[in-house]
Formats: C-alpha cells, sequence, structure tokens
C-alpha cells in the first residue's frame, strides 16, 4: 500500500525571533495545511532546515508534529545523513516516536558510489519497520541515484517503498518507471519538483513533496487529484498557472523564498538559519508578484 497519493508539503520549520522551534507557530501551519487538503507531512527535510538543526530540535520537531497531526494524515520523518549510523539512530527514533514513514536523502559530500548507496539505504532499512522514501537530489548532494540502483533496493527490501526524485531529468525518470520493478509496484514514485508534478504523475507518480504546497496547500492537492481523477487538462491548467510561483519559489536558495512567502501570508515563521540568509528585496518583489497572480496573496 502506498504512504500516501496526492500532495506532502514539505513542510518548513519555523523560528522565533531568538532563532529557536517556534511549536505554535508549527501547529498553525500544519492546521492551515490540513484545512487546505495536504495529503501528508514531511517534517524536517531540507525545506525543514534539518542540516541546521541539532539532533535534540530535530526529533523534538518531529515529535511535536506527530502530536499535533494525531494520525489525520501520514507524517514521513526526514531522518536521512551522510552518515550511515546517524540515519539508522534517528530512523529508530522516529520509529519510537510514532512516524509512519522516513524520508533518506543520499549521502551527501563524501557521496559514494551505487554500491555504497545501496549498502547505505539497505542498512537503514534493516533497523527498522517503517517505509522508506529514498530522496535523489543530485544537485544538492552531488550524487545520483539511478534507476537500476532503486530498482534493486526496491525489489530486494521490502520497507523501501518509494522514491522522491528530485534529479529534473524527466528521461530519468522514464528509465525508472520503466523497471521491472516499478511495473512490479515494489515501489511508487513522487515528484521532488513542484514544475514537474504532471509530467512525473504522467509517467505512473502518484504525487509530490512539495515545497509549493507551504503557500498553496490547495492547489497543489488539486494539481495531483484532478490529474488522477482523469481531468488531465485541467490538472495541466492549474500545473501552468503555478509555473511562474514555482520558479519564484527557487529564485534564491530553498527555504529562503519560501519562509519569505509563508511571513507574506502573515505566518511567523522567522528567517533561515545561517548560512542561509533573508530574501533580497528583489527577490521578494518577484516572489510578491508571482504570488498575487496565483491568487495565494
Amino acid at each position: 500500500m502506498s504512504i500516501f497519493t496526492g500532495s506532502g508539503v514539505a513542510l518548513v520549520t519555523p523560528m522565533n525571533e531568538k532563532g529557536e522551534v517556534d511549536f505554535n507557530v508549527l501547529e498553525a501551519l500544519i492546521e492551515d495545511q490540513i484545512a487546505g487538503g495536504t495529503d501528508a507531512f514531511i517534517i524536517c527535510g531540507t525545506t525543514g532546515e534539518a542540516p541546521t538543526l541539532d539532533d535534540e530540535e530535530h526529533l523534538e520537531t518531529i515529535r511535536r508534529s506527530i502530536e499535533i497531526i494525531k494520525g489525520r494524515v501520514p507524517v514521513i520523518a526526514g531522518t536521512g545523513s551522510n552518515n550511515t549510523a546517524h540515519a539508522v539512530m534517528m530512523t529508530e527514533e522516529a520509529e519510537k516516536m510514532g512516524a509512519d514513514a522516513v524520508l533518506l536523502v543520499t549521502p551527501y559530500y563524501n557521496k559514494t558510489t551505487q554500491d555504497g548507496l545501496y549498502a547505505h539505504y539497505r542498512a537503514i532499512a534493516d533497523t527498522t519497520k517503517l517505509p522508506c522514501i529514498l530522496y535523489n537530489v543530485p544537485s544538492r548532494t552531488g550524487t545520483n541515484l539511478l534507476p537500476a540502483t532503486m530498482a534493486r533496493l526496491a525489489a530486494d527490501v521490502e520497507n523501501i517503498q518509494a522514491i522522491k526524485e528530485a534529479s529534473g531529468n524527466i528521461s530519468q525518470v522514464a528509465e525508472l518507471a520503466a523497471t521491472e520493478a516499478f511495473q512490479k509496484g515494489c515501489f511508487d514514485i513522487y515528484s521532488g519538483n513542484d514544475d514537474q508534478i504532471i509530467p512525473i504523475c504522467s509517467l505512473g507518480g502518484i504525487g509530490v513533496i512539495s515545497v509549493l504546497a507551504n503557500v498553496a496547500p490547495r492547489q497543489t492537492h488539486d494539481i495531483v487529484a484532478l490529474y488522477l481523477e482523469g481531468k488531465c487538462r485541467e490538472a495541466c491548467e492549474l500545473q501552468l498557472k503555478a509555473f511562474e510561483l514555482c520558479k519564484a519559489l527557487f529564485c534564491e536558495v530553498n527555504p529562503i523564498p519560501v519562509k519569505a512567502a509563508l511571513q507574506m501570508q502573515g505566518f511567523a515563521v522567522g528567517d533561515p538559519r545561517l548560512p542561509l540568509v533573508p530574501m533580497t528585496e528583489a527577490g521578494k518583489e518577484r516572489l510578491r508578484a508571482a504570488m498575487k497572480d496565483f491568487g495565494v496573496l
């Protein structure tokens, strides 16, 4: 069974004026997302600034999110690392807290070979009963999880059940969808790029893990829902209408723009932690215009 179908929001981690995680704002964000039709939450991923959260903050953010969501939709905890042992520890803790699944990014900086990726992911998955979503984002990690490696993992390891595909390479996604493992239903594909939801769904994907959903939960949900209902023209129209906003949300390094966008919508999410800095005025102007055009401001 799929972990979720539709729009999973890669939720920001709100910070107060002291730069601490603000759990009151976190609750407000979660309730707004649920009211907007979001189908799943990804907590402490890249958009949630996981690289600058210490372990205590990271795990407490996951725990509090699970408590707030109360089983209404799945909670997917970001527990990946370039240190396999650390990823194992974080995954075990997320399982104890009641997470529904984990998101595991490919090892960054130290990187590895395809055999190393297989060994890394198998070592994590073998220590948990939770479903694992592998996260392929070569632009950030410098490592590309190739289709053959993903297919091998999904065929060999029962709880490796999905991939967040953010390579941006539609030909690679097509190659992934053509694998025997995918054709046999061993794993699901989620778009990791908001501007490619429809193309990836057309290749057999069942949803998106989304930055856009932070500011447009209903519309992001609807893009997937309309497509899967067979209303392809309507889904395409909504995807294209969102195109400029998708670009604006990445005109500076994520999550700089999405935090600025949420502030424009009245959510006190604070600034990103260093080394990320607040959005430039020129970026804010572009973002504000795109949000108004899309009807979310």
